[in-house]
Formats: structure tokens, sequence, C-alpha cells
């Protein structure tokens, strides 16, 4: 699976504006409704809430994956976006949060679901990766980095 696939344009940020972490699970959320895939984006955005309350998804190094399946969702979808800042995000490791990778997914979805968190998992353990979206400053760089690394 390629993040390309269900990582649309229209939901990637270069600069977060959020300074908190109930802001960027809202400004994220609000993203992924640009795609048209959330029917229900005040549900999703509940039910990503209550995930985040059970165990934080920052996951270390400077990045959080903010997941969660709901009813409100039509398919599989993908927001990105970046904090410059950081933003205390209850990460494993005590850093700030600059790098978010939100996902939804219908309830039915769990295999797909899996293999998109293990696909951005994947781009975002390496070093590089992370080093070039980080001093990305446009929709299109981050792209540009995102199918470079999937090459």
């Amino acid at each position: 699976m390629q993040i390309k696939s269900f990582l649309d344009k229209r939901a990637i940020k270069a600069r977060l504006e959020s300074r908190t972490k109930k802001e960027v699970l809202r400004e994220l959320t609000d993203l992924l409704e640009k795609t048209g895939q959330i029917t229900d984006q005040e549900e999703f955005l509940r039910v990503i809430q209550e995930r985040e309350e059970l165990g934080s998804t920052g996951i270390g190094y400077n990045i959080a994956i903010p997941h969660a399946r709901c009813s409100g969702i039509k398919s599989l979808v993908g927001a990105f976006g970046i904090s410059k800042g950081g933003i205390d995000f209850d990460a494993l490791d005590k850093e700030p949060v600059n790098l978010f990778f939100m996902l939804a997914a219908p309830k039915n979805a769990a295999g797909d679901y899996l293999k998109a968190l293990a696909t951005i998992s994947r781009l975002l353990r390496r070093k590089k990766s992370r080093q070039a979206l980080m001093e990305a400053r446009t929709v299109e760089e981050i792209e540009e980095i995102i199918e470079a690394e999937e090459a």
C-alpha cells in the first residue's frame, strides 16, 4: 500500500496553526473533512479524542499518528501536517511533536487500516524522511518527499 492511495493533497498542511493537542486534532480533522470522505466530522473528532485518552499516539521522534476507525468515514483517508514549533502531545519520549499523520477508516476496514498504519510507520521511521518533511515548506514538497521515499 502506498501513502498516496489514501493521502489527498487537500488534507496536507505544511504549517499547522495549532498550539495544543486538542487544537491539532481539530485542525487535522478539518483537513480530513476537505476530502469528502467524512460523513460525520464531529463524530470522528469525538472518536479520535477518545482514542487519545486511552493512550497518546505520540510515538516519539517528534511524530504522532492519531488514528481511529469510525462509522462516519466513507473510505480510508489520511491527513498530514507539520508544526514547526512543536506541540506537547504527551508523546512517549516526552518531546514535542512536529509531524502529524492522522488516519481515519470505516469500522469495517481493519486490514487496510493496519496496512496504512504500517506504511506510515515505515516512512517516518527513517530519520532522513523525518528531516526532509520537517524542512518542507509547501504541500508540493511534502508530496514529492513522500513519493520519493516510496519509490
